[in-house]
């Protein structure tokens, strides 16, 4: 199986073959590439609808020059730097799970984007900037994440909006999930009596409201839980001055 970057003539064939519906396992196959390699720069560059090989070609460029330009250098500062090349590829991959669980690759890029600034914040104008972005795709991502309950915004000093994501913001999402799940539950419950519970699809119904039911319930339950350690400092344990014996 053969290594190095992708050339533009394989971006050209990737091309070719997401417009012919193949599958990333036989486009790999006829690169000779592995199928994570094709998923990732599919992934990067558009997705498969939004695909163009010039533009994916241009972009892997682009941030090819970025990576060597060398990092600022601070006096004095022994903090270690993250290597960017890492960060990138985690970012991916955090990007790829948040699409997996249903998000739009715009709105996933924004919240892993947030997830890893070390302030838990960015202003759009930064989003736009890192992301290199539309403003106005940052606004639409940023709105979905906000009716989520993923994301909260205040203004700063500067009268700028800034986006945020917290532990708080996780947990009110999961409890907005709950309540999303309950009433699905309320709603299966409700077919039943339109039904009849004679009938077959009543059980169904009835079925998927007990397992709804069970989860909500679960999930508000661990939520609290979990929320009272991780907002509960441990205890210091006191100084034991006495000498022990024995």
């Amino acid at each position: 199986m053969s290594g190095g970057r992708l050339t533009q003539q394989d971006r050209q064939q990737i091309a070719l073959g997401l417009a012919d519906d193949l599958p990333y396992a036989e486009i790999a196959r006829r690169l000779d590439r592995p199928t994570s390699t094709i998923t990732r720069e599919v992934d990067r560059n558009g997705g498969p609808l939004a695909y163009r090989a010039d533009l994916a070609h241009r972009a892997t460029e682009h941030r090819a020059r970025r990576r060597r330009q060398p990092p600022p250098r601070t006096q004095g500062t022994r903090t270690r730097v993250p290597d960017d090349e890492a960060v990138r590829e985690y970012e991916e991959t955090f990007t790829t799970l948040l699409m997996g669980q249903g998000l739009p690759r715009m709105t996933a890029r924004v919240l892993t984007c947030l997830f890893i600034a070390d302030a838990g914040s960015l202003t759009a104008a930064e989003l736009v900037r890192r992301l290199e972005v539309s403003p106005a795709s940052v606004s639409k991502a940023v709105t979905f994440l906000e009716a989520q309950g993923l994301v909260r915004r205040e203004r700063d000093e500067r009268r700028r909006e800034r986006y945020f994501v917290d532990e708080d913001v996780w947990y009110q999402s999961t409890i907005a999930a709950a309540h999303g799940i309950a009433e699905v539950a309320r709603t299966a419950r409700q077919g039943v009596t339109v039904l009849g519970r004679d009938a077959p699809a009543a059980t169904r119904l009835e079925n998927i409201a007990r397992f709804s039911d069970f989860i909500s319930e679960s999930m508000l339950r661990a939520a609290e839980q979990v929320r009272d350690v991780l907002h509960t400092k441990p205890r210091t344990a006191p100084d034991d001055t006495t000498p022990r014996t024995g």
